[in-house]
């Protein structure tokens, strides 16, 4: 494709964001071209503008990963994305592309691997499209790296339950929908006002986790319930001791499995008979490919049109297109709760 495009550029660590002009690349054979109609926000993407962290390997960088968008050009050896001029959901990030920023989502056009780019159900916008890539990416992710297959499907004889600390957060949302999709009993923590929520999503108990008496409260319903809770998923900081003093009381004489979304410090606590797994799909291109494919074409399509997963959390707009990013990543980093902004592109 000929031409150049707008783009938030990132000039050098620490900021900010300033919009300028790139030329518009053309895919690989395994790429897709997305017109960028809208994105959303992650804490990392302010980590990376403001720290450079995750690493970025180049600048001047456009960052970003969750896009959706209209396909402008497939590459040669593309059989599974949608087709020319299609609406799609698209998981555009840098990160897995040796930095390139062809391939960020902060810009009126970007480059996505094939295997994470699907479409746009005609029911959703393209905000509530956005929402999707990372977030079900990272939720997907914990259940592999802890050895429970996408495709698992437990049944209420099989009494199979899972603890989520930080359920109100993006991640914590698709973490809650995809457990239930594997057929979990699922117990989240949150702040109060969001427990009618979560409990739409899938949840089946909802807990404060400000309460001082939570890790009881959960021990309690879990043994009411009559379940075998040794699985799960600390979404957010500071959530893993609290986590492992519920297992240490329900896993019986079962190996726990613990999957940490944040980075574990070296000093983290440990419980006897448990396994607990850093949660960060596989440095090797092809293991990665392939689960990302699970994730996208399989695993999100297919709830998407049995309508069994929704966009969430709720949605913030924030407009001001890619002028306004830098506003909207500050509030991002400032704190939200039990929400996610989309900036229409």
């Amino acid at each position: 494709m000929v031409g150049t495009h707008h783009a938030a550029i990132l000039p050098q660590k620490g900021g900010p964001l300033s919009v300028g002009e790139r030329a518009t690349p053309e895919p690989g054979p395994n790429e897709v071209l997305i017109k960028v109609k809208a994105v959303a926000l992650n804490p990392v993407d302010y980590h990376q503008r403001d720290f450079g962290m995750p690493p970025v390997p180049i600048y001047p960088a456009v960052i970003g990963s969750d896009t959706s968008g209209v396909v402008a050009k497939v590459g040669s050896k593309v059989s599974t994305a949608p087709a020319l001029g299609s609406q799609v959901i698209a998981f555009a990030s840098s990160f897995y592309h040796n930095g390139s920023p062809d391939h960020g989502a902060f810009q009126k056009y970007a480059l996505a691997q094939s295997e994470g780019v699907i479409a746009l159900p005609d029911a959703l916008s393209f905000e509530e499209g956005a929402v999707f890539p990372l977030a079900v990416m990272t939720a997907l992710t914990a259940w592999t790296s802890i050895g429970i297959p996408l495709n698992t499907k437990y049944t209420p004889q099989d009494k199979q339950a899972v603890l989520i600390w930080g359920g109100a957060s993006s991640v914590g949302t698709f973490a809650i929908q995809s457990a239930k999709s594997l057929g979990f009993t699922v117990y989240a923590t949150a702040s109060s006002k969001h427990y009618i929520y979560l409990k739409k999503l899938g949840a089946h108990g909802v807990f404060d986790y400000k309460a001082s008496d939570v890790v009881s409260q959960i021990i309690d319903m879990v043994k009411k319930n009559g379940v075998n809770l040794h699985t799960a998923h600390c979404v957010v900081n500071g959530s893993l001791q609290p986590v492992l003093d519920v297992l240490k009381q329900t896993k019986g004489d079962a190996v726990a499995k613990v999957t940490h979304s944040p980075v574990l410090p070296p000093d983290h606590p440990t419980l006897d008979k448990t396994e607990i797994k850093f949660n960060f799909p596989s440095m090797d291109p092809v293991i990665r490919d392939k689960h990302m494919y699970e994730c996208f074409h399989i695993w999100l399509q297919d709830n998407l049109k049995s309508g069994s997963v929704v966009p969430s959390p709720s949605i913030q707009i924030k407009r001001g297109g890619l002028e306004g990013l830098n506003i909207a990543l500050d509030k991002l980093r400032a704190g939200v709760s039990g929400t996610k902004i989309v900036v229409p592109i």
